[in-house]
């Protein structure tokens, strides 16, 4: 598990520091504007079909049933699903793309009800011009499918690099000369170009992989009735969730200027943790519990180990992040994005969401892994139930947080935004509470030690401290990142040695590998 984990975190690493160096650029040329906003709020619909089709609906339907095939040695039945499956995507997803662009003056309102005049016609030009990358991510996500079955991690989770340099490239060459609102659409052809090349750059890859691909809708396969049978729930789930990051973005909206942008900068940063060490560890464990053997019994045993192991590793790396997040953000959220329009009051509001949205950063993360223990089972209905939960939970929290707070305490509404993030962690973590609460009656206890886990909270508290020290001595009107930069090592590396001391395992591994490197 480690090591294809390392390649996903890798891989993902590689992919989300290009990502902020793509927000930084973004953050320059845009800070918080009219035109900042409408950019961030048009990814959502094409962003839509991206995460209702792509990579998580694959992962829960397609790469068990796949995965499980050429473990049995089923190499030729295996190539037949992945043809279909592949062909179902291609035509359902060119159809949504085509009727997407058409229509995309009637889907304005469902995202962006609180746009008006140049801000929402904007919003349409540039949702219409993203709509044709939609369709190559998705067909990306099928090749990650392919790869990450046949433990090929690395090459899907870097792809999106190629992504971000072609947006970044874009922005670059128009910012010299465009305004902001040339701009945007000029970010959004690289957009479009950067999607083709994600696409192209693992096709071949996975066709190798894959073996007699060819274009087939045949259904009666049993294999691809599994698929079908347990796309659609997940395709609701993830409908689901996505549904709540648009009742966000629309209450973002009705809020003042910048809130969605803020909105969009903080989840850049919360999804960093998110991706390297929850996605990197649920993605790696999913077709290995995929294809777990045996008797009931050992399957559950099997599954219990695995998970609890990598609930433990999850847990070592989120645990800091949230801290950092929490006593560090500023210097974080500056060190990325304070250049050109993104000023030092945008960094302080940028960073009240952050903090919002880092109460859920932990039961989100952990969440995934056992989201993905369900799937292993074929079970695609039960985080679909619960996924309901948290949208209606994050929905009701939000409308309070958002819009009655404020007005209850007497503070600016902008700030309802951080309360919007609150509400969204809040029901992140009655979501996992559920999560937990059933795979243990189904399966068996599993979960993190208490006394590991207070431990990673000691050592994460305690090199904070010194860290928050070390932040009051440094002067303020100094080279933000070099500042960001000191703080943050002494936290990271105090917290790892902090560990290694206290005898966490995650913490005694690493300074193994450091002595024998130097």
């Amino acid at each position: 598990m480690k090591k294809h984990a390392f390649l996903v975190g890798l891989g993902i690493f590689l992919s989300r520091i290009t990502g902020l160096v793509r927000e930084r650029v973004f953050a320059h040329y845009f800070g918080n504007s009219d035109a900042g906003d409408a950019f961030k709020a048009a990814l959502k619909i094409p962003n839509f079909l991206q995460n209702l089709f792509g990579e998580g609906v694959l992962s829960a339907s397609f790469i068990p049933v796949y995965a499980k095939l050429l473990a049995e040695k089923h190499d030729e039945e295996a190539a037949k699903v992945a043809s279909v499956v592949a062909s179902l995507l291609f035509v359902v997803t060119s159809v949504l793309v085509v009727a997407g662009v058409f229509f995309t003056p009637i889907l304005i309102p469902l995202i962006a009800p609180g746009f008006s005049g140049e801000k929402r016609e904007l919003t349409i030009r540039i949702v219409q011009i993203l709509f044709p990358g939609t369709g190559f991510l998705v067909m990306s996500a099928w090749c990650l499918g392919v790869l990450n079955s046949h433990k090929k991690f690395f090459l899907s989770y870097v792809a999106p690099v190629v992504w971000n340099f072609s947006i970044i490239g874009a922005l670059l060459i128009g910012g010299n000369y465009q305004g902001q609102s040339e701009l945007a659409m000029t970010a959004s052809y690289g957009l479009v170009v950067g999607s083709f090349l994600q696409f192209m750059i693992q096709l071949p890859f996975a066709l190798k992989l894959a073996k007699k691909i060819k274009p087939s809708l045949d259904t009666k396969l049993k294999a691809v009735k599994t698929v079908v049978r347990n796309f659609v729930p997940v395709v609701i789930s993830r409908g689901v969730v996505q549904i709540s990051a648009y009742i966000d973005n629309i209450l973002a909206s009705l809020l003042p200027t910048g809130a969605v942008s803020a909105l969009a900068y903080a989840q850049t940063l919360y999804l960093l943790p998110v991706s390297l060490f929850g996605m990197s560890v649920s993605v790696a464990e999913l077709p290995a519990m995929s294809q777990a053997k045996g008797t009931e019994q050992e399957v559950y045993l099997y599954l219990r180990q695995r998970l609890d192991r990598g609930l433990a590793q999850v847990a070592f790396f989120i645990v800091p992040s949230v801290i950092g997040f929490l006593f560090f953000g500023d210097l974080i959220v500056a060190a990325i994005f304070q250049t050109g329009q993104f000023d030092k009051a945008n960094t302080l509001y940028v960073w009240s969401v952050l903090s919002g949205a880092t109460i859920g950063l932990l039961p989100s993360t952990l969440g995934r892994l056992y989201s993905s223990a369900f799937f292993s089972l074929r079970d695609t209905r039960t985080p679909l139930r619960f996924a309901i939960v948290r949208v209606l939970c994050a929905t009701g929290f939000g409308i309070l947080g958002a819009f009655y707070f404020p007005e209850w305490l007497g503070i600016d509404t902008k700030w309802g935004t951080m309360n919007l993030a609150v509400a969204g962690g809040i029901a992140g973590w009655i979501e996992f509470i559920m999560l937990r609460r059933a795979f243990n009656i189904r399966v068996g206890a599993t979960g993190l030690y208490m006394k590991s886990h207070s431990m990673l909270w000691f050592c994460a508290l305690t090199s904070a401290a010194v860290a928050l020290g070390v932040k009051s001595l440094l002067k303020e009107d100094g080279l933000v990142i070099v500042r960001s930069g000191v703080v943050l090592v002494i936290y990271g590396a105090l917290y790892f040695f902090l560990g290694a001391a206290c005898k966490i395992e995650q913490s005694q591994a690493m300074i193994k590998k450091l002595r024998r490197i130097f």
